[in-house]
């Protein structure tokens, strides 16, 4: 619990300040707005990481080019898979998340004002908006747009079912999909806990699935293809990844989040 202590003690006054820049910044249109909204995260991110005792090891970067825009999909086991994208993540990016976290005081203006995307998830026709915000941000801004399918972090890690959103997103772009198999951050802090423990958290990045050619019609076989390429990421057995199921009940249309090969790039937090 002490860990977690000084994540809190320190990651609240850092929040404020880093987000209460940003969202003055953008009150005020001051030159460098944008600049803030692509480092502070990263800084951030980095702050928590280190203070948590995490390590991020990402394998296969090279597989894929950060400066076009691409439509990424990954597993979401823990807080820290967004902390981890966001340190180390060579691209541009926007999330797409649940606008709860737009609520969060300044980090939520903050999260908004740098242009990151947020999801009403219960509002099918609010949901079809915020994709085609995110079209518009990879279209204008050849960007990365993150998002995690399965909806929400996995209560004990292992890989849920996939939504649609970025699937759709992809086709209607002619954007390809990069799938990331993340491992070791349920361990660090898993869903429903506020207890951090120190850890490496691995991502792994596969090679982009073209979409070029592809109508709207194959969108449920690009998500299939897409979740078996980040099952195959992840480090567990592909026995223990749960199939794609029906879909029960109120679809989240956008599938966002609670919100191969190559040497290992390794970032350590500092002795």
């Amino acid at each position: 619990m002490i860990r977690s202590a000084i994540v809190v003690i320190v990651g609240i006054p850092l929040t404020a300040v880093l987000g209460g820049w940003i969202v003055l910044s953008a009150l005020l249109r001051l030159p460098g707005t944008r600049t803030c909204c692509e480092v502070f995260p990263r800084f951030w991110s980095r702050v928590l990481l280190f203070l948590a005792g995490v390590r991020v090891e990402m394998d296969g970067m090279e597989s894929v080019d950060w400066s076009r825009p691409t439509v990424v999909v990954a597993n979401h086991q823990s807080w820290f898979d967004v902390f981890a994208l966001a340190a180390y993540l060579p691209a541009r990016y926007r999330f797409v998340a649940k606008q709860e976290l737009a609520r969060i005081p300044i980090f939520g203006k903050a999260w908004r004002s740098c242009g990151h995307i947020a999801v009403n998830r219960s509002d099918r026709s609010q949901a079809v908006a915020s994709i085609e915000e995110a079209g518009t941000e990879i279209r204008d801004r050849r960007l990365a747009v993150i998002f995690f399918p399965e909806g929400t972090r996995s209560p004990d890690g292992r890989l849920q079912e996939f939504k649609k959103g970025a699937f759709v997103l992809a086709i209607q772009t002619g954007v390809p999909v990069v799938p990331l198999g993340i491992s070791g951050s349920h361990a660090v802090m898993p869903k429903g806990s506020f207890q951090i423990r120190s850890g490496t958290i691995r991502i792994r990045v596969g090679e982009p699935i073209p979409v070029s050619g592809l109508s709207m019609s194959e969108r449920d076989g690009l998500l299939r293809e897409g979740r078996a390429r980040v099952a195959a990421l992840m480090e567990e057995p592909a026995e223990a990844t749960r199939p794609p199921e029906e879909e029960e009940g109120k679809e989240d249309p956008a599938g966002t989040g609670d919100p191969g090969g190559g040497e290992f790039l390794e970032h350590r937090p500092e002795d």
